[in-house]
């Protein structure tokens, strides 16, 4: 099973929130977990977030940060999605970042891990697969 991962579940997975458990069971039953390479910034930032918003120890924030990092197998470039995740956006009105994770999912047949609740109906609306519990969401 092919598995990309995006940084709402990273973020929910190392910070051990409500749904940590169900993702963490993807990632670990998952032959391979990739990423597109804006996964790294988008997870950083958002534990930038935790850290100045949220007064997050910094050398928690790093842990966090390292533990996001390592979830996945391989990253993506974005040079082989944009094009097609640009015309995607245009067509579904909905932002490239989310398109690319989108567009991972779908050409290498794998499962989308998101909690984001747009991404999950346009990834239904474009058969790409998503986790079982996520259907509800």
């Amino acid at each position: 099973m092919i598995v990309v991962l995006d940084a709402s579940a990273a973020i929910e997975i190392v910070l051990h929130r409500n749904s940590a458990e169900n993702l963490a069971k993807y990632i670990i039953e998952a032959d391979w977990v990739i990423a597109p390479t804006l996964f790294i910034s988008e997870v950083t930032n958002t534990i930038w977030k935790y850290q100045k918003f949220a007064d997050f120890p910094y050398s928690s924030c790093e842990k966090a940060l390292e533990q996001a990092l390592a979830l996945p197998d391989d990253f993506i470039n974005e040079l082989e999605l944009y094009r097609e995740a640009f015309k995607l956006s245009c067509t579904l009105d909905h932002s490239v970042y989310d398109m690319l994770y989108l567009l991972a999912a779908r050409r290498n047949n794998g499962i989308l891990l998101t909690l984001d609740k747009q991404l999950i109906k346009i990834a239904i609306k474009c058969s790409v697969e998503i986790c079982e519990f996520q259907v509800g969401f």
